[in-house]
């Protein structure tokens, strides 16, 4: 077993140990083994940790929880991902409200270089229904991962046409990877594992109540790179998803429909408050979006050089980790990996922005500035 996989487990297994107070513990501490290893004064001083949480850290009684929740994840195929491995999807890592932790069971990549999300009603019309399998078939020459919510109606006939189309498509849940909901997208929510995957960061066992849908739109909208609304009444989850899209700055797009109808006024409303730009066709998209099917292939990632010889050792140790990594990466993650104190950090990450190497992105990101 990963000790340090089951030591940032028994962390999150810790009540009023929530995402954002378990990236500023591991961001103070150095590691998720370290946090459990620190004294309950110094725990005490990190901002968010009061007696009761220091004291449920020192008493180490989640590694029980936290060895069971692993054995339950290797029996069921699912691979738990923290937000320090490569594979977490670094759309999500970028925002303060994302998991910590996520169980994904696919084949799917997750930091995939196009990703679309598709939600809606799940009251869809033969207009809507036909409107996704337009939009799915367009973006085939994208080969843009397709991300929804496994829901009735819009949700899942992207997934089931995006399967026929042979893109990738994942579900995110709004309960443990144990709980398929709705059950009779159970067959769909299998294939895709092969051609995609199943996404949730609730624990096993967790069940698909109400309360966990909101925070599961959350995960669509920070994971795709487009966001359409296909089908939509004026207020529902597919609303919630875009408003949320947009608080992230995400692109979001709505399939205009009839005036009167009662799955159309979401959208028509999105576009005439500007919240959404109008979906006539994938042209809007790829106009929007700068992208071309045609010159995917002839891209190819800028690399980054320099003479960094006359750079403190401390600033050639961040740029070196930036490099590797050749994603942003969080602050919280940046401490880890260099073993700096995040104030420490966070002025030397300044200097280099001023010194146009690093820059700065949403979410207390950062990255290379890309040179030719």
């Amino acid at each position: 077993m990963d000790q340090e996989q089951l030591f940032f487990v028994a962390l999150h297994q810790i009540p009023g140990v929530g995402d954002y107070l378990l990236r500023q513990l591991i961001s103070y501490c150095g590691s998720a083994e370290q946090v459990f290893k620190t004294p309950i004064g110094k725990l005490q001083k990190i901002p968010g940790v009061g007696k009761v949480t220091a004291d449920a850290i020192r008493k180490q009684t989640s590694f029980e929880r936290a060895e069971k929740e692993i054995a339950k994840a290797a029996k069921s195929n699912t691979e738990i991902l923290l937000f320090t491995d490569k594979r977490f999807p670094k759309r999500l890592r970028e925002f303060n409200d994302s998991p910590s932790l996520l169980y994904f069971q696919g084949d799917a990549n997750l930091n995939a270089r196009k990703t679309v999300g598709i939600v809606g009603t799940r009251q869809a019309t033969a207009y809507g229904k036909e409107m996704v399998t337009q939009i799915i078939n367009d973006l085939v020459p994208h080969q843009a991962l397709i991300i929804s919510g496994l829901a009735y109606g819009i949700d899942i006939q992207a997934h089931k046409q995006a399967l026929k189309s042979g893109l990738s498509t994942i579900g995110v849940m709004g309960s443990g990877m144990d709980t398929i909901y709705p059950w009779a997208h159970k067959d769909t929510a299998h294939k895709m594992i092969h051609q995609g995957g199943l996404l949730t960061e609730n624990k096993f066992g967790t069940k698909p109540d109400a309360h966990n849908f909101p925070a599961r739109n959350r995960i669509i909208a920070a994971l795709c790179d487009a966001l359409i609304v296909v089908e939509a009444a004026e207020k529902g989850g597919a609303l919630i998803t875009a408003e949320i899209a947009n608080t992230y700055n995400k692109d979001v797009f709505a399939v205009p429909g009839s005036i009167g109808e009662t799955y159309s006024a979401g959208c028509n409303k999105l576009i005439k408050t500007n919240k959404a730009n109008i979906y006539t066709s994938i042209k809007d998209v790829e106009y929007i979006m700068n992208w071309s099917a045609k010159d995917d292939n002839l891209k190819k990632e800028k690399t980054f050089s320099m003479d960094v010889s006359q750079l403190e050792p401390d600033e050639q140790t961040i740029l070196k980790i930036l490099q590797d990594k050749k994603s942003p990466m969080m602050i919280d993650e940046l401490s880890i990996k260099t073993m700096l104190p995040p104030s420490q950090l966070a002025s030397l990450l300044l200097g280099l922005e001023f010194k146009n190497i690093v820059k700065s992105l949403p979410g207390k990101t950062f990255s290379l500035v890309s040179l030719k």
